[in-house]
């Protein structure tokens, strides 16, 4: 008997290796590529060979499976490393070398049992191997030796254990659909159990969701800890107390899916089920769902299109009544007023057509100019300066303003005549804040200028339809020989233009 001092200390916790040696049963313990990586004494002694004999071997190397025995053995065990689910096959007729020389029948009944890492991987796949040779052979001595059709009178042992094993069979081939249907199924699902939400399954579309982490075995707050601040972990709980689903619509989740980077924001539309025991408790939570990112930010950018549509139309109906208003004061005839309003319209309707083709994302501004020199001939204009791409305010403020400067020119200045021509130069000054466009628009060899005596549409337009939110500045210089116009213009994309 233990003293009183014996008693009050603990004694130490078992040694697993001393019991995994001693037991009776026949062990053994492979890794995913099915060699060897340790077997108790029990399955030396039954396979009559010593463990050093196949330790590191692949088990079917050093066993060659034959017949159908070795084919359902073998297809389970690939099934348990590949699935983590465990299988049984209650009989199997398997042929091993017998160290006498030539093959010896075996029987077995075998349990296959998938072994986790610590992050819920399957890492090894165990046996448990019960010899049953010998009661085969007593039935082969009872009933004859002709194993391939039932002997008369055979016992209800054997007919149980063929009934299992096809039932088996049927089991695991519905099981293995199901599982296919869960794992490859587009939208996302995941059970998660207890108390602590620990990840039981999570399919294909669920792991792609989160990144590919490792979480089988794991709780979600360790599995997923960015999510349990964002009120996920709440709403799970209170389906398991409360044993009725939640349903989530376009929810928000910020997730790490690339190890170490920045959280990235999806969307999903969820149902959290949970999923009662025999006696009515939550026992875990059944998670399904789709990832509905792309129609989310495709109906926001939808929105967008329409809200700033709805700017446009706004602001291009506001420069139409200040172009109709304008002209009237300077065109009093209806005749002249007509051709001076459609001029500026048709100028409008090209510079929209151009933003049209880029969908109102910018216009280069070679082409603006282009459009209201190209039908004076190549040989009336130049244009010096690299390629700039213009906002759509921008575009559209630069097209009503080279508009007025080439219908002025074609009316009084250097288009008015058959020697006159234009140059337009650009150019890009970096040394600020934000880099600024500046654009040169002087005329040659045209009519003497006459400054005049007062300020016109045209030049109001262009000396103020850059002013505002667009931030620039266009000053008129009239020269006597030939007009000058100094364009600065910051290149940020600003809001649309109202030409006042």
């Amino acid at each position: 008997m233990r003293n009183e001092v014996d008693r009050a200390t603990p004694p130490d916790p078992p040694d697993f290796e001393q019991l995994f040696r001693a037991m009776p049963g026949q062990y053994m313990i492979l890794d995913l590529d099915l060699n060897y990586v340790d077997a108790n004494a029990a399955y030396c002694a039954s396979v009559e060979q010593p463990l050093e004999a196949f330790l590191g071997r692949n088990v079917f190397e050093a066993f060659p499976p034959t017949g159908e025995g070795g084919r359902q053995i073998e297809e389970s065990l690939r099934r348990v490393a590949a699935t983590g689910v465990a299988e049984t096959l209650p009989l199997a007729a398997y042929p091993i070398p017998d160290p006498r020389g030539g093959m010896m029948m075996k029987y077995w009944s075998c349990v296959h049992l998938p072994l986790f890492d610590t992050l819920g991987r399957v890492a090894y796949v165990a046996q448990n191997a019960v010899d049953v040779t010998e009661l085969q052979q007593l039935k082969t001595i009872a009933y004859g030796g002709d194993m391939s059709a039932p002997a008369r009178g055979e016992s209800d042992l054997f007919q149980r254990a063929q009934a299992i094993t096809e039932a088996n069979a049927s089991l695991a081939a519905e099981t293995r659909g199901l599982r296919d249907l869960f794992t490859q199924a587009p939208g996302f699902m995941a059970v998660l159990t207890g108390p602590d939400l620990t990840f039981a399954m999570a399919n294909n579309a669920y792991q792609r969701l989160v990144g590919n982490r490792a979480s089988m075995g794991l709780p979600l707050r360790e599995a997923l800890p960015e999510v349990a601040d964002q009120g996920f972990v709440d709403i799970l709980l209170g389906v398991m107390r409360d044993r009725a689903p939640f349903v989530g619509a376009a929810v928000s989740v910020r997730l790490e899916r690339t190890a170490g980077a920045a959280l990235e924001e999806r969307f999903v539309d969820f149902v959290f089920q949970p999923i009662l025991g025999a006696d009515g408790q939550a026992t875990g939570v059944f998670v399904e769902g789709s990832d509905v990112t792309d129609r989310v930010l495709g109906e926001r950018q939808q929105k967008l299109l329409l809200d700033e549509l709805n700017h446009r139309v706004k602001n291009t109906l506001a420069t139409v009544q200040s172009i109709a208003d304008q002209t009237l004061r300077t065109n009093a005839e209806p005749s002249a007023f007509k051709n001076a309003f459609q001029a500026r319209l048709m100028a409008l309707s090209s510079t929209h057509n151009l933003l049209t083709a880029t969908n109102w994302r910018s216009a280069a501004l070679s082409d603006v100019v282009l459009l209201e020199l190209r039908p004076h001939g190549a040989e009336r204009y130049r244009l010096d300066g690299a390629e700039v791409a213009l906002s759509a305010a921008q575009a559209l403020a630069l097209g009503l303003l080279f508009h007025e400067l080439a219908t002025n020119a074609a009316k009084h200045g250097a288009l008015a005549s058959g020697d006159g021509r234009v140059t337009v130069a650009w150019r890009i000054d970096e040394a600020g804040a934000e880099p600024m466009l500046t654009i040169d628009w002087a005329e040659h060899d045209g009519p003497p200028v006459v400054t005049p005596s007062r300020r016109g549409f045209g030049s109001r337009l262009v000396e103020r339809s850059l002013q505002g939110q667009l931030r620039g500045e266009a000053k008129l210089d009239f020269a006597p020989d030939g007009l000058r116009c100094h364009i600065r213009l910051p290149l940020g994309n600003g809001p649309e233009v109202q030409v006042a």
